[in-house]
Parts: C-alpha cells; structure tokens; sequence
C-alpha cells in the first residue's frame, strides 16, 4: 500500500501493528558502504521505547532491534536492508471493549469506514508504535550523511501546554537535551514541564506541545524545485507523525509580524564562505539548504487517550459513554523527539541522493 513508504531515492516501508508480532522497516536505495552496527540503531529506539520514565505509558517493550538483511560485517551492501522490533509486552485485552466503539479522536472511526475492517488492539497501524521502525532507519538516514558532511540533527521539547522556553536553540546547550526525562535542554524549564505532566497523568488527563528541531552542518543544495522543496518534504514528514496537527520553518507564523526590510536575509562573505547575516529563512532559500542552520518547530496535540469518561458511539451509531483502559503516554512529546530527528534525517537523506544528480 503506497502510504506505508516514504522518499524516492532512499526509500523506506514500516510495517507492522501496535499488538502484532513484530513491528519493522525495510529501507531501500541505500547505497553499499555506510558503516552501521545494531547498537547504533539500538540507541535511538532506547529514546523512542515505552516504560523509559514516569512520564510515559507503562507498557515494557525492550524495542529489541534485529538487523534481518543488507548489512555484512557493520556494513551496508546496496541491497534492502530489513530490520525487526519484537513485541513483547502486548495487552490486548485490554482493548477487548473497542471492538465496536469508536474513540474521540482517534483513527478508529475513519479506519473503519475506509477498509471495513481495523484492528482495535492499541490502534493497528494507527499507533505511535508504529514509529519505531522510522527511528531505526533514521539511524541509517543519517549515517550515510555523515559520511559527506559533519552534520547534526538535534530535536528537543521547547512547549509542554502552557509552559515553554523563552531561549532561541542559539542560547541552549544541546548537548543537555537528554539530561531530564522531558528531553527539554533547560534544567528549571524542564522540571516545570514534568509537574505539569504529573498532574495531568493525575488527572486521567494529557497533554500537548512543540518540539524544536535544529540542523547544523547540512550542505548547501538539499532541496528540489518545485514539488520537492526541502521544507515541503519536511512538512510532509513531521505530518506524518501520529498527534502532529502544525509546523513551520524559520521565522513561521510571527515572520508576517515583519516588514521585507525587516525579515531579509543579507547575504556576508565570513571566512572565506557565503553565508546570511541573519536566519529568518531557517536555512532555506528556494526549497534548498543555503548552508545555514535549519531549524523548525513542530506541534503535536494532547494524547487522544485519557482516563476520564467520554462520550462517544458504536458501530451501530448508538451513544455510549467510554472508559478507557491500556496504558498510554500522558503526553508524547518526550519520546517523539527522536522521531522527529529521524524524520528529518530520512528527509535528509533522500534529498542528498537527489542532489547527487544535480550536476554532471
């Protein structure tokens, strides 16, 4: 099915549901020679795993990744690399009374109505689970553009509700993003952050927010005319993300807040290399990568799942009153950050194959 993959060039498919056997992804066009190990890709799945702090949903999966295919001696061979997430720690039972009814929010209803059929348990195909298998090829994602460019992709919670960083990235230190079970790089910021979810795992109830997402060292020239701008292809992948509902890139929303004069990017000759003065454009011009930091924000909604009563309907359109049982995240937003990273780093890595072309 065409919307179970992703990229053109370096080309990616995850398959698997949140309470089946195995979820995974099988990557393709990724050419022979790009060193990668298990425990790489093991590294990123620990950030991404369930059960990783009082933060986030309960459920124990360990995300024990199987390289299947495609690697030989910790390198890449040119063929499709398959790679395996056991589940281990399915409850599906506790799903048992959403056979028929259809929650707030969630893709129950238009997955129904679309296939004619869903499978219930944690939400199919519809589940965040379903990400594991982007964050391991990711991993992949961004080896291989390491090894052309010093590059770095480095996502971080800057909003939880109504509590958000007053720094730009240039004022953080990012080597602190994983200091705190929140992944937010500001130690007191973070701490409000955590209080705020505890209460509203408390509550029965969740909640939402914006990761940041930063990238440095990225060439110039990533991005294709005119369908496949580099922040289009962006867009479409952090929309792509189960609860993202906004995104933008640069100065966003508040860069209609400035003049031309104001919001222009003079361009500066700096050791001996082109460059902006300023970063307003965030680091793309013309849907391709100028050289300059790229970074955008993303926004993701409240956690559709709650322990409070909701009312809702049944199959047979009769109104009901729903409890939800399972265990879920009060709020996403930590463990989607490495999600959000290896988005990026397959967006990346896609157009970097592209660019490839661009010139003989």
């Amino acid at each position: 099915m065409a919307g179970n993959s992703f990229g053109d060039l370096f080309r990616i498919m995850t398959y698997g549901e949140s309470h089946g056997k195995a979820m995974g992804t099988v990557i393709d066009g990724c050419p022979a020679g790009v060193q990668i190990s298990a425990v790489e890709i093991q590294q990123a799945l620990d950030r991404r795993r369930p059960g990783q702090s009082k933060i986030t949903t309960p459920r124990n999966e360990a995300d024990q990744v199987e390289i299947l295919s495609g690697v030989f001696e910790g390198v890449t061979l040119g063929t499709p690399i398959s790679l395996l997430i056991a589940n281990k720690d399915q409850n599906s039972k506790d799903y048992g009374h959403l056979k028929d009814t259809y929650r707030p929010s969630h893709a129950d209803f238009t997955y129904q109505e679309k296939y004619g059929i869903r499978d219930y348990r944690g939400g199919g195909r519809a589940s965040a689970r379903e990400t594991a298998g982007r964050v391991a090829a990711g991993v992949v994602a961004h080896k291989l553009l390491l090894s052309d460019m010093s590059i770095q992709v480095n996502a971080y919670v800057s909003a939880i509700a109504g509590i958000s960083l007053g720094q730009s990235y240039k004022e953080l230190d990012l080597s602190l993003i994983d200091d705190n079970i929140v992944r937010c790089p500001d130690q007191g910021t973070a701490e409000q952050m955590i209080t705020l979810i505890e209460k509203a795992k408390a509550d029965g109830d969740s909640l939402g927010g914006i990761i940041t997402c930063v990238v440095s060292g990225c060439k110039v020239g990533l991005g294709e005319p005119v369908f496949d701008k580099l922040e289009a292809q962006l867009a479409k992948a952090m929309l792509s993300i189960p609860a993202v509902k906004g995104f933008e890139v640069g100065s966003g929303f508040s860069g209609t807040l400035l003049k031309g004069s104001e919001h222009n990017d003079p361009f500066i000759k700096a050791g001996g290399q082109m460059r902006t003065k300023t970063n307003h454009s965030g680091g793309i011009q013309g849907g391709i990568s100028n050289g300059m930091d790229i970074y955008f924000r993303v926004a993701f909604k409240p956690t559709a799942t709650i322990m409070q009563k909701q009312r809702s309907v049944n199959q047979q359109g009769e109104q009901i009153t729903l409890e939800a049982k399972g265990r879920h995240d009060p709020c996403v937003l930590p463990r989607a950050v490495p999600i959000v990273e290896a988005m990026t780093n397959l967006v990346l890595a896609d157009l970097y194959l592209k660019n490839k072309l661009s010139q003989i």
